[in-house]
């Protein structure tokens, strides 16, 4: 699908059959995800594939948003391995990790599957359930599936604010 094409198709998706997704697509999705950019290449991000019914039912004892997904992936960034900014101390584990989301985002719909970005979610509980995530910022979980009847785009999906100023020098 040509990138225009996708990011103004692309939405989020609230119900979703828990279908099973072929492997090849789900390697796809991973791919983007290890593939994409951050700062100074520090790469300070995981991503956790919630599979199993067991580990699903942990899951959804952190948050309502699971949407009827059969898969879940869950970002996180771990601030000790990013880049700091050195005039003002900024980490980007957190934008490094936002970004490989957008990705996995992108590459989700990508492969005609669907879901959304959900950041409702008890963090603290959500590594309690998986202790390997206890080192991370965990900043999105996703749902994937293939999109049921009612998986529609929001009436509010279309509208959008003007998100450029142009800055003069005076």
């Amino acid at each position: 699908m040509e990138f225009n094409e996708l990011i103004q198709e692309r939405f989020s998706c609230r119900a979703l059959s828990d279908a099973e997704i072929p492997h090849a697509a789900m390697d796809r999705i991973i791919e983007a995800a290890r593939v994409a950019p951050t700062a100074v290449n520090k790469q300070p991000f995981k991503i956790w594939a919630v599979e199993s019914p067991e580990a699903r039912a942990r899951l959804a004892e952190t948050t309502n948003y699971t949407f009827g997904a059969g898969v879940f992936l869950v970002v996180g960034g771990k601030r000790e391995d990013a880049w700091v900014r050195p005039y003002d101390g900024r980490n980007f584990a957190d934008v490094d990790a936002s970004i490989v989301a957008t990705y996995i985002m992108l590459a989700i719909h990508n492969e005609g599957l669907r879901s959304t970005w959900v950041g409702h979610f008890d963090a603290p509980k959500l590594k309690e359930a998986f202790p390997q995530m206890a080192d991370y910022d965990l900043i999105a979980i996703f749902p994937i599936g293939y999109a049921t009847e009612k998986g529609v785009p929001s009436p509010r999906h279309t509208q959008r604010k003007s998100a450029v100023e142009i800055v003069e020098v005076l």
